[in-house]
C-alpha cells in the first residue's frame, strides 16, 4: 500500500468532507490506498453507526462508497497520466449548499 492516503492530498479547502475530510474532526475520515492495482479502504463501524441492532446504517455505507470511489477515481486519473499525487486540485461547478 502507499504510505499516504489519497484523501490526504486534498487541499485544505476541500478537506472538510464528512466522509473523508482530514480536517473534519467529527467526520469518518476514511483513508484509501493503492494495494497493487486495487484501491483499498478499511473502516470499522462503531456501535453508534447502527440502523437497527446488528446492521450498519445505510447512509454510512453510502458515504464510504462515495468517498472511496471519488478518491480512487482521482488517484487513478493521476496514475493514468503518469503523475504522482503530490497535490490534488478540484474545481466546483455547482453549489451543494446544505441550507
Amino acid at each position: 500500500m502507499t504510505l499516504k492516503p489519497f484523501q490526504d492530498y486534498y487541499p485544505d479547502q476541500l478537506a472538510h468532507c464528512y466522509g473523508c475530510g482530514r480536517l473534519n474532526e467529527h467526520g469518518l475520515q476514511i483513508k484509501s490506498f493503492w494495494d497493487g492495482e486495487e484501491s483499498v479502504c478499511v473502516f470499522q463501524p462503531q456501535p453508534y453507526h447502527t440502523a437497527i441492532p446488528g446492521y450498519v446504517y445505510g447512509g454510512l455505507i453510502a458515504s464510504l462508497i462515495d468517498c472511496h470511489s471519488t478518491g480512487t477515481a482521482s488517484a487513478a486519473a493521476y496514475r493514468a497520466q503518469g503523475r504522482a499525487m503530490d497535490r490534488l486540485a478540484a474545481r466546483r461547478l455547482h453549489s451543494t449548499d446544505s441550507d
